[in-house]
């Protein structure tokens, strides 16, 4: 949560709390019927608080939603070997690597081993 939703709810347990009290006082024999008015206010402004806060949490994690593409460009013309797993041997499809910190992680299908892929070097 963000901090405004969590202050938004915070300001809203408060306004409601203070309310109720409002509300319970006006019917004790030296309450005044003017904090019934209080009460229901205070009700309304905590029940606008916890929607605004409910649209904070929505848009935020609207907002929150990243997608990251990677664009590898190499240079002439490559030709892909095919590649197989460490442990078991069986080929491996493009689907079957994702990035994992800024690193090319594979994970088997068949096995589930899941290891770091390395680029050796070509001389």
């Amino acid at each position: 949560m963000k901090t405004g939703t969590i202050i938004s709810y915070i300001l809203a347990a408060i306004a409601i709390i203070l309310s109720f009290l409002f509300i319970l006082g006006s019917f004790s024999p030296d309450g005044s019927p003017s904090w019934l008015i209080v009460g229901i206010i205070g009700l309304l402004v905590g029940f606008a608080l916890i929607y605004a806060g409910v649209r904070l949490a929505a848009k935020a994690k609207a907002e929150g939603d990243t997608v990251y593409n990677i664009n590898l460009d190499l240079p002439g013309n490559v030709q892909m070997d095919t590649m197989k797993c460490l442990s078991c041997g069986s080929p491996l499809s493009p689907e079957d690597i994702k990035m994992v910190n800024g690193a090319p992680v594979v994970t088997c299908p068949s096995c589930g081993t899941t290891y770091n892929l390395t680029e050796e070097p070509k001389w």
